[in-house]
């Protein structure tokens, strides 16, 4: 199984005092690049969720955020047990800071009781409840994570299908390819035959013989079609262990398209030049879909 370097999963987790909400989201990037969004309160989980998410994906841009919103019951009950307390220095920050925007625009809007509630920090929860807090952000992360590789597999295995079909339309190429290889060396070589008795005055047959073995190996594709192969079964082979293959694949890809560019390059048929020329667009549409493979 392969996987996507593109995915999305959310996962919720309730408490007495409010809804946890957690989302992972990936997008491709050459190696791990992983940036936590966490409240204050789950600050201390940072280097867990680092493990926890770097065990599970290898490469991508991932970007993990969690919020946490308080439930008007939650907040009330809270409240009156002192186990939710409002930071009141962090209150008469905002009131300063206020006062002085306000002085400088007195046509700003000043700071509601709803935006001061939902500022970092202004709530502060008891240890008790940070504990449970921390739990619940345990469990959200675990469904998130399995939920997550579940939506990059489902991506994965559509990638390998795409690159199963390409690779099928290649090998195709090459099965119509080779038996036109010998026809069009053996009439290549009598128009270099007729060019070189004009060129040379003459007929010397051996001279004649060595200029033609020479060219003929020259245009001979076969090397380069049995090399393409080869190169279409790694990848299938990539492809059916599975796991973080998409470094591995992208060589391929670059080997394949130095096979079909010298395919076309030596080609002295229209249908085998033809035939390169799709072989090429094929290989680059996998290169560029190799690109989300983790």
């Amino acid at each position: 199984m392969i996987f996507s370097m593109t995915g999305f999963a959310t996962a919720t987790a309730e408490t007495e005092a409010g809804t946890l909400t957690l989302e992972l989201r990936a997008v491709n990037s050459r190696y791990l690049d992983l940036q936590l969004r966490l409240p204050d309160d789950l600050r201390i989980l940072e280097t867990i969720f680092r493990v926890a998410i770097s065990a599970q994906i290898t490469r991508g841009k991932v970007e993990c955020r969690a919020s946490f919103t308080l439930s008007p019951c939650g907040t009330a009950h809270q409240m009156n047990q002192n186990l939710t307390q409002l930071n009141q220095p962090l209150l008469h920050q905002l009131s300063e800071w206020s006062k002085v925007i306000r002085d400088i625009l007195p046509e700003s809007t000043p700071l509601g009781v709803a935006d001061i509630l939902r500022w970092n920090g202004v709530i502060q929860i008891a240890t008790t409840d940070e504990d449970i807090l921390q739990a619940a952000a345990m469990q959200a992360l675990q469904q998130s994570l399995a939920d997550f590789s579940a939506s990059r597999a489902r991506e994965g295995e559509k990638l390998a299908l795409f690159l199963e079909q390409r690779i099928t339309q290649i090998l195709s190429l090459c099965a119509q390819v080779a038996p036109r290889i010998p026809a069009a060396i053996a009439v290549y070589e009598e128009r270099l035959t007729a060019r070189l008795r004009a060129a040379l005055n003459n007929s010397d047959d051996e001279r004649i013989l060595q200029e033609i073995t020479l060219f003929a190996s020259k245009i001979d594709v076969n090397e380069e079609l049995s090399r393409l192969q080869t190169h279409l079964k790694e990848v299938q082979r990539v492809l059916m262990q599975g796991g973080a293959v998409g470094k591995r694949l992208d060589f391929l890809m670059q080997e394949l398209h130095r096979e079909a560019n010298t395919l076309g390059a030596k080609s002295v048929d229209a249908e085998v030049s033809y035939a390169a020329m799709e072989m090429k667009l094929l290989i680059e549409q996998m290169r560029e879909q190799i690109q989300n493979i983790e």
